[in-house]
């Protein structure tokens, strides 16, 4: 039987009349959770961004949760709450990956499935880590300063003590210099996640006139406090810093030329990949496994890279403008 334009139209709107009735794509009860590591900083923002970014293209729930400085206690009991309420799925950075394993474990079991993103509890069940492969991340920083050092000088390096993102940076560090003898760590400070603590520490170790040749960051706090305690003494181009992360603290000393360079990452992809894969999870989009509970294995890949790009004094105008693009 031949079908005229007008009856087929009609029958075309009628298909999609059907198709509008069917079960939505995403049920209201749909609630995914981020336990950030210090939600005070611009770093969790950016994840914050891409996070609630995801959650609108996919018309679901979304919150973004976490302490207001570094305390790993206190986002253990904010990720413990959120088991607690039982949402869809949670994205989770840990400050201190030894202390959340049994958490994670015990939230994998009751159902709540847990992707790490930026630091990981390696030993915990959770699914997937999403982030910077970090001991790649500290070989690039360590070359990258042994270059700018032209292979020689004592270097203070800023940290958090106990994060497991971070210790592999540093592992990283270690081995990028081993062809070099001259390059060494003079000094390792923990700045706590804090520009002001890092700012503290530097101006002391430069109050007693110590040999700070070098400032390497292995976190976003310590090349924003680095910057200002240099610029204090007024030894801005004498001591070399590499920084980490691009957060605009950052790009404005790159563009003082108070920091060399920095190592970024990309917080906004971990947060919008780590509710995307939650919400492919949450409805078996990877048909590999009936169901991911009682899988033999996670049907997600176990790491994700999400990269690094190194920013200069060459490229830190292209850098910004593309992020002030992206934010509006």
């Amino acid at each position: 039987m031949r079908i005229d334009s007008k009856h087929k139209l009609a029958l075309f709107v009628a298909i999609l009349l059907l198709a509008s009735c069917g079960k939505p794509a995403h049920e209201k009860s749909e609630r995914f959770v981020f336990v950030a590591t210090n939600v005070g900083l611009p770093y969790w923002q950016d994840a914050k961004a891409g996070f609630l970014g995801a959650a609108k293209m996919l018309g679901v729930q979304a919150d973004f949760e976490g302490p207001n400085t570094y305390a790993p206690d206190q986002e253990l009991k904010i990720f413990q709450d959120a088991v607690a309420g039982k949402p869809t799925g949670i994205v989770v950075s840990p400050g201190q990956a030894r202390l959340f394993t049994d958490a994670i474990n015990q939230a994998v079991g009751a159902g709540v499935p847990v992707i790490t993103v930026d630091s990981d509890s390696p030993d915990s069940n959770r699914l997937l880590f999403i982030g910077t492969d970090n001991y790649r991340a500290g070989l690039q920083s360590g070359k990258l300063l042994a270059s700018l050092m032209h292979e020689h000088g004592r270097v203070v390096v800023l940290t958090i003590n106990g994060q497991n993102n971070l210790d592999e940076r540093m592992r990283g560090v270690q081995e990028a210099w081993k062809p070099y003898s001259y390059m060494s760590v003079y000094k390792s400070a923990d700045d706590q996640g804090d520009p002001e603590t890092a700012r503290s520490e530097i101006a002391t170790m430069l109050q007693n006139k110590e040999p700070v040749e070098a400032i390497l960051c292995l976190e976003a706090s310590g090349g924003p406090g680095a910057a200002k305690a240099v610029a204090q003494f007024e030894m801005s181009g004498k001591i070399t810093i590499v920084a980490m992360d691009a957060n605009r603290e950052t790009l404005d000393g790159i563009s003082k030329g108070v920091i060399a360079a920095t190592v970024a990452q990309k917080p906004y992809t971990m947060g919008f990949y780590g509710l995307q894969l939650l919400d492919d999870l949450h409805h078996n989009r990877v048909r590999e496994f009936k169901d991911w509970r009682t899988a033999p294995a996670s049907p997600l890949p176990a790491i994700i890279d999400t990269g690094t790009v190194v920013v200069d004094a060459k490229n830190v105008d292209d850098f910004r403008n593309a992020l002030a693009a992206h934010t509006d």
